[in-house]
């Protein structure tokens, strides 16, 4: 093959490589500080079969307990929306939990793969909780519309996770 041959083959076949790929997986950590020791938030988030801190959340039920890999979860959202997810890890000695979805409803949150880790930390009688979410946007494809784009997915995501902190905070703090 000549090298003109080779470099008009690459002058073709780059540009459509580059564009053929989908989407990149994004990543959104939020984290917010909490007026109580560790294990009391931990007693809260560390439940994988109650979600009802989080205000979005409408009902949790799970079959498997807290089995890693095994253990299953559908969250209902207050809109209706209904998410699976399965326990990926579950380690109450380091305080952290981590979920993935495996069915997500696309008008509740504009995302697909959504990987969770809850971890808290505590210093100074306080605690610190961070929750690291990674996901794809809603439409795996090239060109999605606006609504499963992945600035959508972002900013929801980002919005759930702190909707979800916040009230966290309010729940713990207050006692209830």
């Amino acid at each position: 093959m000549t090298r003109i041959a080779l470099v008009t083959l690459l002058a073709v076949l780059l540009p459509a490589l580059a564009t053929a790929h989908g989407p990149s997986r994004k990543k959104e950590i939020s984290t917010i500080e909490i007026n109580a020791p560790a294990d009391k938030v931990w007693a809260v988030i560390g439940k994988y079969d109650d979600m009802s801190w989080h205000p979005a959340i409408a009902k949790a039920e799970v079959t498997g307990g807290t089995e890693v890999d095994v253990a299953k979860r559908k969250l209902t959202f207050k809109s209706g929306g209904v998410f699976t997810d399965t326990l990926t890890k579950f380690e109450p000695a380091e305080r952290s939990i981590a979920f993935l979805t495996n069915d997500e409803d696309l008008k509740t949150l504009p995302v697909e793969g959504y990987s969770s880790t809850l971890t808290v930390t505590e210093a100074n009688g306080k605690s610190k909780v961070e929750w690291k979410g990674a996901f794809y946007r809603g439409y795996m494809n090239n060109d999605p519309p606006p609504e499963l784009s992945d600035p959508a997915a972002v900013k929801a995501i980002a919005a759930f996770q702190k909707e979800g902190l916040e009230a966290l905070k309010a729940k713990v703090e207050s006692g209830k």
